[in-house]
């Protein structure tokens, strides 16, 4: 694990800085996904989260969950180095992992004050938002930057690079 305060590898530790700053009046914003390859489509969705918010907590699948949701030839990024990318973020503020394949049981674990995920996710599909949508909190997607996806990214390597 990278020695960095912005990246909570623990459970709980997260569940108790997530409490102590909900307690001190910050509003929590949550995100969540692979970011195996960091795009300018990442870093346009970051920043906009953030403004939603105080803080902009993002839960990175581990590797073993990429695998099992993008195949085996992928994370093409290691955990511990997408985290470090992602804490380098000026947008981003909290960095963690989750080793489930979606993250209901994060968002559970935390409830954000705000879930944001991608205009591809219509609201009501959201995972999680029940969870946050019943402890009062809001439930938003951002546009989709069309084209702009790290499978696009692998694809343009391959096509130019083969």
């Amino acid at each position: 694990m990278i020695n960095n305060p912005k990246i909570i590898g623990n459970r709980k530790n997260l569940v108790a800085a997530v409490k102590k700053l909900k307690r001190s009046g910050k509003k929590v914003v949550f995100t969540n996904g692979c970011y195996d390859l960091l795009h300018v489509g990442h870093v346009r969705f970051l920043k906009t989260a953030k403004k939603m918010g105080d803080v902009l907590l993002l839960a990175l699948n581990s590797d073993s969950s990429v695998k099992r949701i993008k195949g085996p030839k992928r994370p093409v990024t290691g955990q511990n180095e997408r985290a470090e990318l992602m804490a380098a973020l000026d947008c981003v503020d909290m960095v963690t992992f989750f080793e489930e394949d979606d993250p209901y049981a994060i968002i559970k674990d935390v409830i954000p004050d705000v879930l944001v995920k991608g205009g591809d996710w219509a609201i009501d599909r959201i995972i999680g938002a029940d969870v946050v949508k019943a402890a009062g909190g809001k439930v938003r997607n951002i546009k989709y930057i069309k084209g702009k996806s790290t499978t696009n990214v692998i694809a343009k390597v391959l096509k130019y690079y083969k």
